[in-house]
């Protein structure tokens, strides 16, 4: 299953809610955006997502996010199903600022060790081997090997997916059940091994857009008193994996105590 209409460049904003707060803001959505084809068929709305996060020896993209600085990026691995046949996805999120730039190529399965290996598959191996996808890889594969990064965490939820109609500037997502595991291997597998809840029962509401803050989207913030926030689901995951953890995740962040510090709340129009 391929995420629809994918936003190679927004800005964001992040809330956690309590589940009946979704639901009303579900039906707040209905005039603006359409549910996403993937979910549509589903009892809940939702499909999976499974994403394997990469990281250096001393977790350097994560000490960026809790750092707060404010151009970091997130590399990932991320799956939709099991079916040996459904593509694997090689992304980088970047965060410049307030602005979000995702890179990403669709990889066939069986190539996936391959790539990690050090190994540039042939466009044989690229689900569309179009020149932005090669140069994705290729990003992707450059920051793996001066990271020397290897897997970390496996991270997954349900994602209930609005889009906007007819053009692809508008999106809201939100993520149920997000939990996580240690995961020191490339297995693309939908089972998680010990997994542990990240938000517990909230569900993670985010906003994307392109351009300027809809109005409307400007109104159901102010309707249902939304407060931004940081939820970075493979960091927070980690802060879970050290608080349930028998031994070590790694050495890097053993012992360590720092909690994420609170960021400014984004102002939620732009001009």
């Amino acid at each position: 299953m391929a995420e629809s209409r994918l936003q190679t460049q927004r800005l964001e904003l992040k809330y956690i809610v309590p589940e009946d707060l979704a639901v009303r803001i579900r039906d707040f959505l209905l005039p603006f955006l359409q549910i996403d084809e993937f979910g549509a068929s589903q009892p809940d709305l939702s499909y999976p997502v499974h994403s394997l996060y990469l990281d250096s020896p001393d977790l350097f993209t994560y000490h960026s996010t809790i750092n707060g600085d404010r151009n970091r990026y997130k590399l990932r691995i991320r799956f939709y199903e099991g079916r040996p046949q459904a593509p694997v996805y090689f992304e980088i999120k970047r965060r410049q600022d307030n602005a979000i730039y995702k890179q990403r190529c669709a990889v066939v399965r069986e190539a996936v060790h391959e790539v990690m290996a050090g190994v540039i598959p042939d466009r044989r191996s690229l689900v569309e081997g179009g020149p932005d996808e090669e140069r994705s890889l290729y990003s992707f594969c450059r920051l793996v090997n001066q990271l020397q990064a290897r897997p970390i965490a496996h991270v997954a939820y349900r994602r209930e997916a609005w889009l906007s109609m007819g053009n692809n500037r508008t999106r809201v997502t939100m993520d149920r059940r997000v939990q996580t595991c240690r995961e020191p291997s490339i297995r693309l597998d939908a089972k998680l091994t010990d997994p542990v809840t990240v938000f517990g029962d909230d569900v993670v509401l985010e906003l994307k857009f392109t351009g300027r803050f809809p109005n409307w989207m400007s109104e159901l913030v102010q309707v249902f008193g939304l407060e931004p926030c940081s939820a970075a689901k493979y960091v927070d995951g980690i802060e879970r994996i050290k608080e349930n953890a028998d031994t070590p995740l790694m050495p890097a962040i053993d012992g360590m105590n720092r909690r994420r510090r609170s960021r400014p709340s984004m102002q939620t129009t732009w001009h």
